[in-house]
């Protein structure tokens, strides 16, 4: 039996795409969401299983692994792509934004890679983990700097995990740029925004499924991040 790929965040975005793609492809899916979106039916109709996890404290993430834990034996892959984006500003404490985005974006892979190894190494064939940074993890960002910081922590465990769990699990990231607009981006954001990059397109989800299928595929990738970016680093 083919074991299931972890998917957090899963309720929109790249996160259901890629949940999507991989059920159209016949392989099990369990899913998390923050909030529950009319997607979550749609993906549990498709034959996911899907659960609400709470990864803003450690008592949530502690207890999705004891749920995960009682669901399956084994994971063919993780994908770390639960987030959030908070902004420094003058009414929010810098240290509830800190400490809010290292949670999300640090301390839940974290704990969730050291806690599934067992999992990951029982599945039959090499298993993989792939942490969703973004790129901002090279340019930093003057307005999302405990996001950014938290996102470079994402990348960093990359190199760790990578060097902790081969040969058995390969470990990497995928650090995206602009992947789809939101519906309320006006023109003059859209028009500013495909500027900054070489390609100068909104590719879609396709592009970070096309990606993550590649690094699951992939034998021979270890420790490493693929940049998402349209050549943005380049501009």
């Amino acid at each position: 039996m083919t074991s299931p790929i972890l998917i957090t965040g899963a309720s929109q975005r790249i996160g259901l795409a890629f949940a999507m793609h991989c059920l159209e492809r016949g392989t099990p899916v369990i899913a998390t969401y923050r909030t529950h979106r009319p997607a979550v039916q749609a993906l549990e109709a498709a034959g996911a299983r899907c659960f609400h996890a709470d990864f803003a404290t450690n008592a949530g993430i502690a207890a999705f692994i004891n749920t995960l834990k009682a669901e399956t034996f084994s994971l063919r892959a993780i994908i770390h792509n639960a987030s959030d984006w908070l902004p420094e500003s003058p009414d929010a404490d810098p240290a509830e934004v800190m400490a809010a985005m290292m949670q999300i974006h640090s301390m839940t892979p974290y704990c969730i890679n050291l806690a599934c190894r067992e999992l990951l190494e029982n599945n039959d064939q090499t298993a993989d983990i792939v942490h969703m940074t973004d790129y901002v993890v090279e340019k930093g960002s003057a307005k999302h700097i405990a996001y950014a910081a938290s996102k470079a922590a994402l990348d960093n465990l990359t190199l760790s995990f990578a060097r902790l769990l081969a040969p058995k699990v390969k470990v990497n990231s995928i650090a995206p740029s602009l992947i789809m607009f939101n519906k309320d981006d006006d023109e003059a954001y859209r028009e500013k925004t495909l500027k900054k990059s070489l390609l100068g397109i909104e590719p879609g989800e396709a592009a970070a499924v096309q990606t993550l299928q590649f690094l699951l595929d992939n034998r021979y990738i270890t420790g490493r991040s693929i940049g998402l970016d349209g050549g943005r680093h380049l501009v």
